[in-house]
């Protein structure tokens, strides 16, 4: 404010002029209303000397960024009231008690050079863009409108969300294979589709992320079950597809493997239990053309598990892998919020679940088979009561003890005993569950 700096006996012209020429003053705030503007432009009065002098250097310096109009009142036709010389400069909504709420982050970091939008540098074109078939992502937009939408408040947030998870379905459905593919490199063609598709897992992990640490309500329960049906869609063949291979699917198929565990993953970090709950309670209903079960049948999340002998190309020369979904599940974990220790730590938890829910009747944990001398701190911190409760959340048993006798039972259904494979490793999974020392610790 001048009172600090403009004195008896300065001159206050010359003083209005150093603000706008001194280099030291980085920024210069135009505050614009009405009068403000109306006296401007008439070149009334104070504001008309100042208008002089701001006019001059904003139009001898169309480049520059310091004189930043700040639009304190709206016309009749809901326009900005600003003085000629700043009507083509982009300026801050102050208009309102909202815009005023929504904008200050905003000219904080103006006045500080701490843009939120920072530019990233030019990078390498994305893999994709190589293949002519493959659309860009729109769901990436999306996202960003729902996330604004979430952080500020606004009504129907559900058509927000609705739209980003269209997208993102939309995407995957685009790289379905609808005719005939090149057998001689199919195998890298699921590794190439694979990785065309980590596009929308990240979408959607970083969904699950934002709206599960916001005290996740109804409505997120619902849309993350419907989208988990939807993604049971886009693993099948495409209805119009009348004569195919199932093995033409095999990349959606890890995709939607891949994609529950990262959910599950995201779901665990945040603490949100009971929407895991309803994750693993619900029978989803089965899409018309699925390979098992069919229209009008309900299974348990055990229909999101696949395995894929054409990612056998991923294998060394001479040598098979026991999960080559995992190891690309593995190949493609490349986030630094949920790494692979997080995967697994979610696929041990959907095995958990899979042993203490008879409507289940198969989870084969390819991601374990990299689990050597891993300890998963969910199920560790579970030896504590206040830990042990968080797991009861999930599993809906309330006693360890409960909690050990039904995995047993879940053992012998599932038929452990024949997974053969997994006696490379050096423990079994009741040690990497933690199971004998639940709850023993107050």
């Amino acid at each position: 404010m001048d009172i600090f700096d403009l004195k008896e006996g300065h001159d206050k012209y010359a003083f209005m002029e150093k603000m706008v020429t001194d280099s030291t003053v980085t920024h210069v705030l135009v505050m614009c209303d009405k009068a403000y503007a109306e006296k401007a432009d008439a070149r009334r009065a104070g504001v008309g000397t100042e208008a002089q002098i701001v006019s001059r250097e904003v139009y001898d310096k169309v480049n520059q960024t310091k004189f930043i109009p700040i639009a304190c009142e709206l016309d009749d036709k809901r326009n900005w009231y600003l003085p000629a010389f700043l009507k083509s400069r982009i300026g801050i909504d102050f208009s309102t008690p909202e815009a005023v709420n929504e904008n200050w982050e905003k000219l904080v970091r103006l006045l500080h050079g701490k843009s939120l939008h920072v530019k990233p540098e030019v990078g390498k074109p994305p893999a994709f863009l190589n293949d002519d078939s493959v659309p860009a992502s729109p769901a990436l937009a999306k996202f960003s409108a729902l996330k604004q939408a979430i952080m500020s408040g606004k009504p129907a947030i559900g058509l927000y969300r609705q739209e980003f998870l269209d997208a993102c379905i939309s995407y995957a459905d685009a790289l379905r294979i609808r005719k005939q593919p090149d057998d001689a490199n199919f195998g890298q063609r699921v590794v190439a589709d694979c990785a065309k598709l980590k596009l929308v897992r990240d979408h959607i992990t970083d969904w699950v992320l934002l709206e599960a640490r916001l005290a996740p309500n109804d409505e997120f329960r619902e849309s993350l079950i419907h989208l988990l049906e939807s993604l049971l869609e886009v693993k099948e063949r495409p209805t119009e597809v009348t004569s195919w291979n199932e093995t033409w699917f095999e990349a959606h198929r890890v995709f939607v493997y891949e994609t529950f565990l990262y959910i599950v993953a995201a779901l665990m970090k945040c603490g949100a239990f009971s929407t895991l709950r309803e994750v693993f309670s619900t029978h989803y209903l089965q899409p018309v053309g699925a390979q098992h079960g069919g229209e009008g049948r309900f299974e348990g999340f055990d229909c999101f598990w696949t395995h894929s002998d054409a990612l056998q190309v991923l294998a060394a020369p001479g040598k098979r892998l026991l999960s080559p979904a995992a190891e690309l599940i593995k190949r493609q974990a490349d986030r630094s919020d949920l790494p692979f220790s997080s995967v697994m730590q979610a696929e041990l938890m959907v095995l958990m679940m899979a042993l203490v829910s008879p409507h289940v009747s198969h989870w084969y944990p390819g991601t374990m088979f990299y689990s050597f001398n891993q300890s998963f701190p969910f199920f560790v911190r579970a030896s504590q009561r206040k830990g042990f409760q968080k797991l009861a959340a999930v599993t809906g048993v309330e006693s360890a003890d409960k909690l050990r006798a039904a995995i047993r039972i879940g053992q012998q259904r599932l038929g452990m005993e024949r997974w053969h494979d997994f006696w490379r490793l050096d423990r079994d999974f009741s040690t990497a569950m933690n199971l004998d020392k639940l709850d023993t610790v107050p």
